[in-house]
């Protein structure tokens, strides 16, 4: 344990090893997270709920455990947020909607199960994107969250409530959730880690849909290493969740100081050329010089062609909508959920195809409009094969592009493909507000790993003049998560970019 750090900048290790050695109590730590919290997320607004008396009650039957019962729980004491999208039994789960305003599930999510069984404190919920469909964490019902580094700046998006809480020590865990890039490029843009872990290497089970063929649940955190502790908790097969995956869960941890000497990192710069985002000077620059670390260290650098990267977000934002279109048409405003007040005016004969759209209309936020009629629209008769149906195969053909470069004959294969996770760093609230398909056109970089299903994380990898965050991101083969972590751990020992921390406001 550490005894030079406050205890708001404790790692797992470290308040994991406190609790286990009574030297500082669950209690204790956990208060101090919530005062944190109380003092600052005024200013953020990165929680949509905090669970004070609840989190505390936790922390107090974690101190109770028996020595040999704190032994067995890697997570032991650790407070930890999750995204509001994600089910936790009997507190709110809104995904930052009026459409599901006070709506609390009558269970936990597989993931929130697997964190409490590991020790972890949930402490609250973090604010998003309504139902994750945003890259800024303005389209929410509770407002738009800042982020710490610059509060006129997004923190960006879906999961930008999660990457924030983190980036301001509300917690040192977040679990968030990508569909096409919503870990990775909020932490790109708090400097923090971010990890999409491979489709099927996480339940989804307890998980809000938006896009059922792309959304994961991931980590964010301070460092790789509590990366990989957390993935340890969550990978794993379910059967509640018909699309995880039974593979064998390596032992993250120990692999992440293995040696990368021989590791071939592709490097694609030919997709720069085809980005339509213009990519920021300081962006080039730390990409060069992270290269330049691999290099260092031993890895090869391999120039690779990714020939459908360009159609990659036109090929995102079909299919992913298509999806939404057909999951959010379970909000009727029937079951559960808000059900918008009798109109006279508007529904004489009390009629439910009216009801239907008094709820989804006063329910549901532009953005989330905006993505069921693209979707439904793409989904019409006359339509389908043209823009859906063609989606599809472009996204077969993205997915192959992938395999190429990781299965490549004679020699050519590669272990992980290298890019910046955004072309931009944080933009200023409302920047993008009137101009929808210039955000859309910002995860370029990021949405080809849920086309493919493969595993990405975003690490911090440098500071621009303006002291924002600059964020690199790591693409491996389906199930290696334990190759991204370590080449990202090499990274991250011989930077000092994971150490950088905003300067709050009071």
């Amino acid at each position: 344990m550490s005894t030079s750090k406050s205890v708001l900048d404790w790692n797992i290790l470290d308040i994991q090893g406190a609790v286990r050695s009574g030297d500082l109590s669950a209690v204790e730590i956990c208060q101090a997270r919530l005062d944190h919290i109380a003092n600052h997320d005024h200013i953020y607004n990165a929680m949509t709920d905090v669970f004070q008396a609840d989190a505390l009650e936790q922390a107090a039957t974690v101190d109770r455990l028996s020595q040999s019962e704190k032994s067995g729980r890697p997570l032991l004491g650790v407070p930890i947020t999750i995204k509001d999208v994600i089910c936790s039994r009997g507190q709110k789960t809104t995904a930052a909607s009026r459409i599901l305003k006070e709506f609390r599930p009558p269970y936990d999510a597989t993931v929130v199960k697997h964190l409490k069984q590991a020790g972890a404190i949930i402490i609250g919920k973090t604010n998003c994107d309504e139902f994750a469909m945003g890259s800024s964490t303005e389209h929410s019902a509770y407002g738009s969250t800042k982020n710490p580094w610059d509060t006129e700046r997004s923190p960006g998006g879906s999961s930008g409530g999660a990457a924030a809480a983190v980036a301001a020590q509300f917690a040192p865990v977040s679990i968030g959730t990508d569909t096409g890039g919503s870990i990775r490029q909020p932490a790109a843009f708090c400097g923090v880690v971010g990890l999409k872990p491979t489709y099927g290497r996480v339940s989804r089970y307890g998980l809000l849909a938006f896009a059922s063929s792309f959304d994961q649940i991931g980590p964010l955190t301070n460092s790789v290493e509590d990366a990989a502790l957390i993935l340890q908790v969550l990978a794993g097969v379910d059967q509640a969740d018909a699309t995880s995956v039974s593979q064998p869960v390596p032992d993250y941890s120990a692999t992440l100081k293995s040696d990368i000497r021989g590791k071939r990192i592709g490097v694609p710069r030919t997709m720069f050329a085809h980005a339509d985002a213009s990519i920021d000077h300081d962006i080039i620059r730390a990409y060069d010089a992270s290269l330049d670390i691999f290099t260092a260290a031993g890895a090869e650098l391999v120039d690779i062609t990714l020939p459908h990267a360009a159609h990659a977000v036109p090929t995102y934002y079909l299919v992913a909508p298509a999806e939404a279109s057909s999951n959010l048409a379970r909000y009727d405003g029937v079951r559960y959920g808000l059900r918008a007040p009798h109109d006279e005016a508007t529904d004489a004969n009390n009629d439910l195809a009216a009801m239907y759209n008094r709820t989804r209309d006063s329910g549901f936020g532009s953005e989330v409009k905006r993505r069921i009629m693209l979707g439904t629209y793409a989904l019409s008769a006359g339509y389908y094969d043209a823009y859906y149906g063609k989606a599809q195969q472009v996204r077969s053909l993205i997915r192959l592009d992938y395999e190429n470069v990781f299965n490549g004959d004679n020699g050519t294969a590669v272990d992980v493909v290298v890019m910046p996770t955004t072309p931009t760093t944080a933009f200023k609230l409302g920047e993008y507000e009137e101009d929808p398909l210039t955000m859309y056109l910002g995860d370029i970089f990021t949405v080809s790993a849920n086309l493919t299903g493969l595993p990405a994380l975003s690490i911090p990898s440098g500071l621009t003049s303006q002291q924002l965050p600059i964020g690199l991101q790591l693409i491996g083969r389906a199930f290696h998560e334990d190759v991204l972590l370590n080449l990202a751990h090499i990274y991250e020992q011989a930077t000092p970019w994971h150490e950088k921390r905003p300067l709050l406001k009071t």
